[in-house]
């Protein structure tokens, strides 16, 4: 498969399509944020890393997750990769939308429902990364530094995306992050789902034709 080019794009390209689909896709994302909490059968990979990173140092959750976010943005410098305005509505829309889904959401009453959550919050997971990323405003963080390694690396996003969800796991649950059967499904499928959706939602960049005399 052709890889995708997912560098972003002036705003003002087809920014009727490219504005509700990014914030539709970032509500989703914190949707399915919360849908995995509320499963509580094991945090994403990036929570197990921040979650060990609190058990380390005498940081607040939320200030690790700011830290970490401010860290892999340096990452960006060497991967040349450029942040837009969907860098900053990254952080923005899925602080609020989780917030919202974690109160809106009601609590599972038994397995079944706490692994239909989990399983369904990963697709969506999965279906609204390709969303906000395929709209080419701007990668969040850590999607920016996913599709910074695959284009210099020529590697897929399926396999990109699984090592960097795999090596985060790794040093969170080192530093004494909690690892769930979620956490290891999220890890080994985020990358996959990505991909597969990923043709569906990105904008393609319009080429004019060429006048002809």
């Amino acid at each position: 498969m052709a890889p995708v080019d997912l560098r972003p794009l002036p705003v003002t390209h087809a920014p009727a399509r490219r504005l509700p689909q990014l914030f539709a896709g970032l509500a989703l994302y914190g949707t399915s944020m919360a849908m995995q909490v509320h499963g509580a059968l094991g945090l994403n990979p990036w929570d197990v890393l921040h979650e060990g990173l609190t058990v380390r140092t005498p940081l607040s959750f939320g200030a690790i997750t700011a830290v970490t976010g401010a860290v892999v943005l340096l990452l960006w410098i060497p991967l040349r990769q450029r942040p837009g305005i969907g860098t900053v509505a990254n952080v923005v829309v899925i602080a609020f939308a989780v917030d919202v889904a974690m109160a809106l959401l009601p609590s599972p009453s038994g397995i079944a429902s706490r692994v239909a959550l989990m399983a369904g919050g990963i697709v969506l997971n999965g279906v609204a990364s390709a969303a906000y990323i395929g709209a080419r405003l701007g990668p969040g963080p850590r999607d920016g530094l996913m599709t910074g390694i695959a284009a210099r690396t020529g590697a897929s996003i399926r396999l990109v995306r699984t090592g960097i969800e795999l090596t985060v796991l790794t040093a969170g649950w080192l530093l004494g992050g909690t690892v769930g059967i979620g956490t290891v499904l999220y890890a080994l499928t985020i990358g996959p789902l990505t991909q597969l959706f990923l043709p569906v939602f990105v904008v393609r960049e319009r080429r004019l034709a060429p006048e002809t005399a």
